[in-house]
């Protein structure tokens, strides 16, 4: 495998996943207000996703994802940068979404399993929008995921997930966006 291959990878995993990783961090920084599950319990006592997941979270956190995502498609098609993957609205929509859907998967999981929030889980943090933006684009966008999505970037998104959520979330701890590193 060369390292032209490797590096290109890499770069292009980057590239399709950033309107799915800014959501997460435009929600913390953004988010706020209303609690989406209003405050109400399930039958279990636990809440459905806690204070911490926000409409104004999820909807600013989603359209962030939109914004670099639209800036992406403009900047690749007016500046020939034909190496890297295509992008379109309706991908980029997904990948958003998706990343917030499957944060507020996790979030119901974690309270069912009493975890309170700020509670570090481990492969379930840094992992949940990946899984939410993927699940997502293969229910709506299959062919997409199939056309563009090599095997080498799936790794690639593997092994770079975890060390930017991380380097992320302490820069939003050391900056007082977040009450915890992780």
């Amino acid at each position: 495998m060369s390292p032209d291959l490797v590096l290109s990878s890499l770069v292009s995993a980057l590239w399709i996943m950033l309107p799915a990783y800014l959501p997460n961090s435009a929600a913390a920084v953004l988010g706020g207000g209303a609690p989406i599950d209003g405050g109400r319990s399930l039958r279990d006592g636990k809440r459905i996703f806690g204070d911490g997941k926000t409409w104004r979270g999820l909807f600013l956190g989603i359209l962030s994802g939109i914004a670099i995502g639209s800036v992406q498609i403009a900047v690749r098609d007016h500046a020939g940068l034909l190496s890297l993957p295509g992008l379109t609205f309706p991908v980029v929509v997904i990948l958003a979404a998706g990343a917030l859907f499957g944060d507020l998967a996790k979030s119901f999981f974690k309270r069912r399993l009493g975890k309170d929030r700020g509670t570090e889980w481990l492969i379930a943090d840094q992992y949940d929008f990946v899984i939410g933006a993927f699940l997502l684009l293969m229910i709506f966008s299959p062919g997409w995921v199939i056309s563009t999505v090599t095997p080498l970037m799936v790794l690639w998104i593997i092994i770079a997930t975890p060390l930017l959520h991380r380097v992320v979330n302490i820069i939003g701890y050391l900056t007082g966006v977040k009450d915890v590193p992780w």
